[in-house]
């Protein structure tokens, strides 16, 4: 197998990924609260390990790929205070909780469905695991590094992080300073440090979802949901842990800790975070009332949006960036992306057209070598897309009558298209939602063989205003013996 470098968070450098159990790989990720619609950045999350699942699949490795969804625990506040966010969702609605977490989890599926996402080996529910959630609890107690509060049960951060142990690794947090600056607020806070995180809440009266445990009858923390099942479906250590970069603290850090407190050692061996999504420099999402829902690029309706896009599209302009820079939305991008995925996809069309010569006069040599440097680099897409695009212009010189190519290269440059395109990027090249690229071709087609006729007839007027149209929303019409040629 080719080697593969892939940046882990923890040690803050690119590492060679060497797999515990080769050819097996274990693969976590935090999948989405399934309290409201998905919005871009839960698609760049997925996406971005949709295409490390998929580029560790073409390396020839095994993938368990599991990734959760969080149907219970996750409070508002995301440190343990306020109400928890689909029982929020639930009251507003006057919907059972599990309504809720079942309608959006149906949205989200269409949704990853839709932009070509794959789904995950296993997709286990916060709340289907209680019993796991309980027993991990337990161990942490036993540990000595958790104690019962009025029947909630926090974790100890001082005491952990004083023996031997660092709260604070994967996050570069001064955990140290943040215990010094905190105090408990008499009366008003059962836990002892405020930088202490609950792994079970007692539920008040009115609370909708709570379970039996041996503190209370309660609900787990968010955090404790991802130790417990990742280990249980990977094993105590596993391969990669992978999440936005917004989860690194206080969640990902919060596992950390737990998980170390239980087994007494690390379980994830390499942890993977995709940076934001922003708008004027400012991050996107739901709780700064700046995000955007999937549903409303693929149908156009946003006041931020003066087009429709369709899944494609916003597929492409997610991996036009690298997955760990920040990615700045704006209509220009998007416009951008889209026209350079016609591009490719048009350039991908005229390959399977071209007739082959004797020898090859373009260049086309060491593509596949190039394409898979970029993709082992810690999956540099732009740079693997870039590479596409050099290809595609070669590929154009050849249409156009200005270059030739062998019958062995063109089957080589074919299978590197559909590896590359299909297999890797996930790019559908038939896509169908929103601008559908094959009954958007038909149409222009439709157009041009309405104006072929025109000129058979001398109706030079139509004719010419099929083509002075055309040519002013950006295409390249060129008549031929044979009748016609297009690009945009």
């Amino acid at each position: 197998m080719n080697k593969f470098y892939i940046y882990n968070t923890l040690t803050r450098k690119k590492e060679e990924f060497i797999p515990l159990a080769p050819p097996c790989v274990g693969l976590y990720v935090c999948g989405p609260t399934v309290y409201g619609d998905p919005h871009l950045g839960h698609a760049r999350s997925a996406i971005t390990f949709d295409i490390l699942f998929r580029y560790l699949q073409h390396l020839g490795y095994k993938v368990r790929y599991v990734r959760n969804i969080t149907d219970v625990g996750h409070l508002l506040g995301d440190a343990n205070d306020g109400e928890d966010r689909i029982l929020k969702k639930a009251r507003l609605e006057q919907l059972e909780p599990m309504e809720v977490a079942q309608y959006y989890t149906n949205r989200y599926h269409k949704a990853m469905e839709t932009l070509n996402v794959l789904p995950p080996s296993i997709e286990p529910h916060a709340s289907g695991h209680i019993i796991e959630q309980i027993e991990f609890v337990k161990k942490i107690i036993d540990a000595g590094f958790a104690y019962n509060s009025n029947g909630s049960v926090y974790f100890d951060v001082e005491k952990y992080n004083s023996e031997t142990h660092s709260y604070g690794e994967l996050s570069g947090r001064n955990i140290d300073e943040l215990l010094e600056n905190t105090r408990t607020l008499e009366g008003q806070d059962e836990k002892r440090k405020s930088v202490d995180f609950a792994l079970w809440k007692k539920a008040s009266p009115e609370h909708l979802m709570h379970w039996s445990s041996p503190w209370s009858e309660g609900f787990p923390g968010w955090h404790l949901e991802c130790s417990a099942m990742g280990t249980k479906y990977l094993g105590e250590t596993f391969d990669i842990h992978g999440g936005g970069m917004d989860l690194i603290f206080p969640h990902h850090e919060c596992e950390i800790a737990q998980s170390k407190a239980a087994l007494g050692h690390e379980t994830v061996r390499y942890w993977m975070h995709n940076n934001m999504i922003t708008i004027n420099g400012q991050k996107m999402g739901k709780s700064l009332g700046n995000s955007i829902l999937l549903e409303e690029f693929f149908n156009g309706k946003h006041n931020l949006l003066t087009q429709a896009y369709s899944p494609m599209t916003i597929r492409f302009f997610i991996l036009q960036a690298h997955y760990r820079s920040t990615l700045d939305f704006s209509n220009e991008a998007l416009q951008a992306s889209e026209k350079g995925l016609l591009r490719l996809l048009e350039a991908n069309e005229r390959l399977q057209k071209i007739t082959p010569a004797a020898a090859t006069t373009v260049q086309v040599g060491g593509l596949r070598e190039k394409c898979e440097e970029a993709m082992a680099d810690d999956l540099n897409t732009p740079i693997a897309i870039a590479l596409l695009f050099d290809a595609a212009r070669e590929i154009n010189k050849i249409f156009d009558g200005n270059g030739t190519i062998s019958q062995t290269d063109l089957d080589e440059l074919k299978s590197i298209f559909e590896v590359f395109i299909n297999d890797i990027l996930g790019i559908k090249t038939d896509f169908d939602s929103g601008k559908s690229y094959e009954s958007y071709r038909k149409a222009v087609d439709l157009l041009l063989e309405i104006r072929l006729q025109a000129k058979q007839n001398k109706d030079w007027a139509t004719s010419d205003k099929i083509r002075n149209t055309l040519t002013d929303y950006g295409f390249t019409i060129k008549d031929t013996k044979d009748g016609f040629e297009w690009s945009v």
